[in-house]
């Protein structure tokens, strides 16, 4: 029997839950029917959304709502100069890019200006799927190779390929024959020669991990299957946010390109200043790529995204295959992106998620102190986890965490959960998020904890 997915079914809606619901909010839910099955709603109770401003959002009946999960607007719902771009370049031009414009070059000499001078191509898509897609393919034909590793809960993306490197999405997701799986790097349950992973250096966990790597690789060659590279963001977010010991994927990535391999970092999640302490989460780590993709976080919720690469590795492919995006890189979509990148530099989103990333997971270290029920509270930057275990335990609690996303939902607070288990708070606002935010966060939480008896 199929699981559900990790990342689509644990917080959804279902269509029995619909008894439950206001007339006009099930009415909503039924007309979605026509959208077909696959889609999916957060909430027993779904919320209808109509306005956002900065990290914040009101529902049709005006109701304010916080929000403590959305990275696609990373500079802020409706951010006033992202908007003015949109409409200014809109009432110019929109068209593709076999025609010359100056957006797409400005826009792409000024993002690989904040990578390593390695990362010097660059490509545009429209989603993150569509880039990690195109990077497998770049990988591939540059390796020779056809096996992809990422880990057990990873989530890439939706094309037929990538979908097939995403185990997040369940079972009922054929997974691909050259694909192969290696332990999330979970530092909070795992032990390395019995020693706790949290406890280790970096290079002993690494090496571990290094270890996984080389035994993926191992079976691979076993079937005939050649070593193309390793798919992975550096925070694993979707495994349930892991992005400490900074350093431990240094020999992890020394493996792989001893093995034959490149590797693809995933920068959707941890990159754009999310982790407060580099522009890219693998410049955290401190580490240089050979392919560099990222989607949801550029143009503030417009469908942009991107491949950046080595030069050498890139050629290969680009110079036997004709590639070509509709849509990737319009003047619209970059004007966006590159209002998003001036925002982030002038209000220095680095800086904010730095300083109010470490007061939120603070407060949340404090509240863990008093509810035996967080676990483990671990993040960077604005991408926290809070795990959800049953009391005086490291089992996951998956039901209290899904009564927990409901509570804070009725407190108007709205967040999601990741990992194996589904048991993790995904802790991922906005980067303009506030003191105040976390003010109003930690009251809503203390009253969720309190009222479950938690």
């Amino acid at each position: 029997m199929a699981t559900r997915s990790t990342i689509m079914d644990t917080n959804s809606f279902r269509p029995e839950m619909a008894k439950e619901l206001d007339p006009e909010t099930r009415k909503l839910t039924e007309e979605r029917e026509v959208l077909g099955p696959a889609y999916r709603l957060f909430y027993r109770k779904p919320v209808h959304l109509v306005k956002g401003v900065g990290s914040h959002l009101w529902d049709a009946d005006g109701v304010e709502y916080l929000d403590v999960y959305n990275n696609v607007a990373s500079v802020g719902h409706c951010h006033p100069r992202v908007v003015e771009a949109i409409a200014n370049q809109a009432s110019l031009l929109n068209t593709h890019t076999r025609y010359l414009h100056e957006n797409v070059l400005n826009y792409a000499d000024d993002i690989l200006s904040t990578m390593p001078d390695e990362i010097d191509r660059i490509m545009f898509q429209c989603t993150g799927s569509e880039a990690n897609d195109l990077a497998v393919r770049v990988a591939r034909t540059y390796t020779g190779g056809q096996g992809i590793i990422v880990t057990t809960e990873a989530y890439h993306g939706n094309s037929a390929l990538t979908s097939g490197l995403s185990p997040a999405l369940g079972t009922a997701q054929t997974l691909g024959l050259t694909m192969r799986m290696i332990p999330t790097p979970d530092t909070y349950r795992l032990e390395i020669d019995g020693v706790p992973a949290s406890q280790c250096r970096p290079e002993v966990f690494g090496a571990w991990m290094a270890g996984e790597v080389r035994k993926a690789v191992a079976d691979m060659q076993r079937h005939g299957i050649a070593f193309a590279g390793l798919l992975a963001d550096s925070i694993f977010s979707s495994d349930g946010v892991y992005p400490d010991p900074v350093g431990y994927l240094k020999p992890v990535i020394d493996a792989v390109h001893e093995l034959g391999g490149v590797w693809i970092a995933d920068e959707v999640q941890p990159g754009f200043t999310r982790t407060g302490d580099a522009f890219w989460g693998f410049a955290r780590q401190g580490i240089v790529p050979d392919i560099v993709t990222s989607g949801k976080p550029m143009a503030n919720g417009l469908p942009t995204s991107m491949m950046a690469v080595r030069h050498e590795v890139l050629e290969p492919f680009a110079g036997s295959i004709p590639y070509f995006n509709t849509f990737g890189g319009n003047p619209v979509c970059m004007a966006a992106a590159q209002a998003v990148l001036n925002v982030m530099r002038d209000e220095d989103t680095m800086g904010n998620a730095r300083t109010v990333g470490a007061h939120f997971k603070s407060v949340l270290t404090e509240m863990q102190q008093h509810h035996a029920c967080i676990g483990d509270v671990r993040g960077a930057g604005l991408y926290i986890a809070c795990e959800i275990v049953k009391p005086g335990t490291k089992e996951a609690d998956q039901p209290m965490a899904l009564n927990i996303l409901e509570s804070l939902r009725e407190h108007r607070v709205l967040t999601s959960v990741c990992g194996r288990y589904g048991n993790i708070l995904k802790l991922r606002p906005p980067l303009v998020f506030s003191d105040s935010d976390i003010d109003w966060f930690a009251d809503a939480f203390e009253k969720t904890l309190s009222e479950l008896k938690a």
